[in-house]
């Protein structure tokens, strides 16, 4: 899929959502919201699914789908570093099982420099203790 195909669809779904909310807002019910909601998430998750489709080698998406399995997080890290880089016109091929090892690897450093964080500690300088006084007696 190529960008201008990409282009097309945003701008028709931009068009079909404004018109929608345009023509229905005054009815009211809030669950129809919720349903336009849930169809432009699985509209999403279909377009996803198309483009992964197309810039994935099946070992590569079977690999990605038992990673969906275990970490859900992971893989949507890793399909949306995928999209973009089919978006930018970096792949010029399907992505092999290697490569994606490549990607999953680049994701995990880049979660866990983002999860490690710095420790400072503020040590309090000596102060005046009154129990010491105390002592002198």
């Amino acid at each position: 899929m190529s960008d201008a195909d990409l282009e097309e669809i945003r701008r028709a779904r931009l068009q079909q959502l404004q018109q929608q909310g345009g023509g229905g807002g005054g009815n009211g019910g809030g669950g129809g919201g919720q349903e336009e909601q849930e169809q432009q998430k699985q509209q999403e998750s279909e377009a996803r699914s198309h483009i992964l489709g197309q810039i994935l080698d099946p070992d590569a998406a079977d690999r990605l789908g038992r990673i969906r399995m275990v970490k859900e997080t992971r893989a949507t890290d890793v399909e949306n570093r995928l999209i973009m880089l089919a978006r930018s016109g970096q792949l010029r091929q399907k992505v092999t099982e290697a490569q994606l090892k490549d990607i999953l690897n680049a994701v995990s450093e880049q979660t866990e420099q983002q999860q490690q964080s710095k420790i400072v500690v503020n040590r309090r300088k000596a102060w005046d203790d009154d129990d010491d006084d105390l002592l002198d007696l």
